[in-house]
């Protein structure tokens, strides 16, 4: 099963710990701190292998290193959409894996990606992914349903090789992203994931990740 599906269905978002309204900044991954502590693995095809490293000028920042797997650290946490809409991160490539069609079961690989998981009824299979990915070769803003399960939703924002080696800050409204792939805005999200695999078509990535956070802008 695509690691997409087995996240979907296998978080469960009911028992995260609530973030008290009114924070205009909620605290994601600490990798800059060397925090990794509230991240949870879980592997589907192997192992991406995450550490934390120093990389200038950006300081200690979690490494993802894809041989043919396909594993995800999960960070679990309900967070007010309403209060803090914005999704923060920055992300380096340093490697895209093989070239496929993204859009089917072969190429469903990506060197990077960083996606919210939200819950849209009271059971565990009501849960929905919104995955911001790096694409090789998708066009920038483009979105659809994981070739997997249509419980996902893939959103283009880095594209190609041309920013590969750099630092690529993002700043996204998740809200406003869930409408544009489900046409709902919800409340809250109750997780965050990053995963970097390249199990369906092989061949290998490499990754970078900074910290990640919401902001109220």
């Amino acid at each position: 099963m695509n690691p997409i599906a087995l996240i979907v269905y296998g978080v469960a978002f009911l028992t995260a710990p609530a973030v008290c309204a009114g924070q205009e900044r909620i605290d994601i991954g600490l990798f800059s701190q060397k925090a990794l502590e509230q991240w949870e693995e879980k592997d589907f095809a192997g192992q991406t292998r995450y550490r934390l490293v120093e990389d200038a000028p950006k300081g200690w920042v979690l490494e993802a290193r894809s041989d043919g797997t396909a594993s995800g650290l999960v960070r679990e946490l309900e967070v007010d959409l309403e209060a803090t809409p914005q999704l923060n991160w920055s992300w380096k490539v340093g490697k895209l894996p093989p070239g496929g069609d993204e859009r089917t079961k072969s190429g469903d690989d990506y060197a990077a990606r960083v996606y919210v998981l939200f819950s849209v009824g009271p059971w565990f299979w009501d849960t929905r992914a919104l995955n911001y990915v790096w694409s090789a070769d998708q066009r920038l803003g483009e979105t659809w349903p994981n070739a997997f399960t249509d419980k996902a939703c893939m959103f283009v924002v880095q594209s190609g090789d041309d920013a590969v080696g750099r630092w690529v800050e993002e700043k996204h409204d998740v809200r406003e992203d869930i409408f544009k792939c489900y046409g709902i805005r919800p409340d809250t999200v109750g997780a965050v994931a990053v995963m970097t695999d390249s199990d369906n078509g092989g061949g290998s990535a490499i990754a970078y990740y900074g910290d990640i956070y919401f902001s109220a802008e």
